[in-house]
């Protein structure tokens, strides 16, 4: 049974809305990240989400920035305000009672899967792991990508060629637990018929996995 509502989440002076899916039972909650010129409503994060709520993974899909953010276009590669409105809304569940005890994932798309993989490196050991689809993991930083620990897994198309380079290279700094896995005859939006469905079937299985070990706390207090 997957229960669903739509939250605020106040940040200062900015009103940030989610889309907040809980299964019964469930194994961990995963917070979604959405790339450039997106938002919760991305149908293919909205897929993904949709099929870990099947494996007993709960999820919540936000909106980065305002829609009056949005419409200036440097905001949808700032990284480092993604991270930090990432860093809130992480800090923002583990303050919920109801959901304060879940093991936390991260799964990021395009720009927001480098915002999460930064995110991953200030939160700690508060988040389990992290799943990146078709993402920007290069513009996470050098020195951020070699301190990574949550174990970390990039899923990029093999048609997405630029894409598969870039990560390529940031894969090769990074030093935690960590697969690069290539969806054949797949192109940057995963619209090829069945490659989204083993997307997600991988962040399903990767999350699942990780969420079974133990888990180490992290404060409710401001974000850095």
């Amino acid at each position: 049974m997957v229960s669903r509502r739509t939250v605020d989440i106040i940040h200062g002076y900015h009103r940030l809305v989610g889309d907040l899916s809980l299964t019964e039972p469930m194994c961990g909650l995963v917070v979604f990240a959405h790339g450039t010129g997106s938002s919760r409503f991305s149908p293919r994060n909205q897929f993904v989400a949709a099929r870990l709520n099947q494996h007993s993974i709960g999820t919540l899909l936000f909106d980065l920035l305002t829609p009056e953010e949005d419409r200036l276009y440097s905001n949808r590669f700032d990284i480092a305000l993604l991270t930090e409105r990432l860093e809130h809304v992480v800090r923002w569940v583990i303050s919920q009672r109801e959901l304060s005890y879940l093991p936390l994932g991260l799964f990021g798309a395009s720009t927001g899967a480098a915002a999460a993989l930064r995110a991953a490196v200030v939160l700690k050991g508060g988040v389990k792991a992290v799943v990146s689809r078709g993402g920007r993991a290069d513009l996470t930083g050098d020195e951020a990508l070699g301190i990574l620990s949550p174990p970390t897994l990039l899923i990029v198309g093999g048609e997405d060629r630029d894409v598969l380079e870039l990560n390529r290279a940031a894969f090769s700094k990074m030093r935690c637990e960590r697969e690069l896995y290539v969806v054949p005859g797949a192109g940057h939006l995963f619209e090829e018929p069945g490659s989204l469905e083993r997307v997600s079937d991988l962040a399903a299985d990767w999350f699942a996995r990780h969420f079974l070990q133990p888990i180490e706390g992290i404060t409710a207090g401001a974000p850095t």
